[in-house]
């Protein structure tokens, strides 16, 4: 291995796990929890103070159909663990869109782990789980907290589980980048692990190519990590850099904008 793709140990130890103790958190931070074993994460920025800026939907409405199921597998609202009313943050069980909360509501009993920015392809790849990481940089702190704190007071749109969920709600606040053309799926890690997963099953044409066990999983897990790989904010090419300002109060001129530029990138073949 050549010293430029070696990688280093805090590399090597962010592959195990993100986990990171509350007295190591800094303002900006893009942190999640692991929700009902692992199924899926709740996304948020820390602010500082115990705080935490995140996006959801009220308990019971995460996929849209308000089903208790709904509730049991995909709520993200914030809950005291002593189940009584947070004496911080009152009862949010029922609150929904961009919200702040204490970091103990927030975690909802689980444990805290730090998103990545920046990271190599290599440990991008290795680190099977979406939703844990991006290739794409993080803008500095003080970028991340304005955002965070703005769309706190204006909102974040009509949440969606593939489009527009906490994690990317958290993406933007990081980096500021917008997908703007019409895909099933956003900025989210978990949203983009899930399709990749589908079409490594049942979409690719290379599961012709092998009959046996191991060359059929081979051959899915190429195609998954690849799905995966060009759907990061970090590698797409439908994503722009936008102000928070700009994307609460000009949404049309932007959305223009933006098929411009696609138009543009097209006709010079790029």
């Amino acid at each position: 291995m050549s010293e430029s793709s070696r990688w280093t140990m805090p590399e090597m130890a962010g592959i195990l796990s993100n986990k990171i103790p509350q007295d190591e958190l800094k303002p900006g931070d893009h942190i999640y929890s692991w929700r009902n074993a692992y199924l899926y994460a709740h996304h948020g920025i820390y602010v500082g103070d115990g705080m935490v800026i995140h996006f959801t939907r009220a308990a019971g409405q995460e996929i849209g159909t308000g089903t208790v199921l709904d509730r049991f597998i995909f709520s993200s609202s914030p809950s005291h663990s002593s189940g009584s009313p947070c004496p911080r943050c009152g009862d949010q069980s029922r609150t929904e869109g961009v919200i702040s909360s204490c970091l103990e509501c927030f975690l909802c009993g689980g444990e805290l782990y730090l998103f990545k920015y920046g990271v190599s392809p290599g440990v991008f790849i290795a680190k099977t789980r979406g939703g844990t990481c991006t290739i794409a940089p993080s803008d500095p702190p003080e970028h991340v907290l304005h955002r965070a704190k703005f769309l706190l007071q204006n909102g974040f749109g009509v949440y969606n589980i593939f489009k527009n969920n906490c994690e990317d709600f958290a993406i933007y606040c990081k980096t500021g980048l917008l997908v703007f053309t019409n895909v099933s799926v956003g900025r989210s890690g978990q949203a983009t692990s899930f399709l990749a997963a589908t079409t490594a099953i049942v979409s690719s044409p290379l599961r012709f190519l092998t009959t046996g066990v191991s060359g059929l999983a081979a051959v899915g897990f190429g195609v998954y990590c690849a799905s995966r790989y060009v759907s990061d904010i970090g590698v797409r090419r439908d994503v722009m850099k936008i102000h928070v300002e700009r994307l609460i109060l000009c949404p049309g001129p932007l959305e223009s904008e933006a098929a411009t530029i696609t138009d543009t990138s097209k006709e010079k073949g790029l």
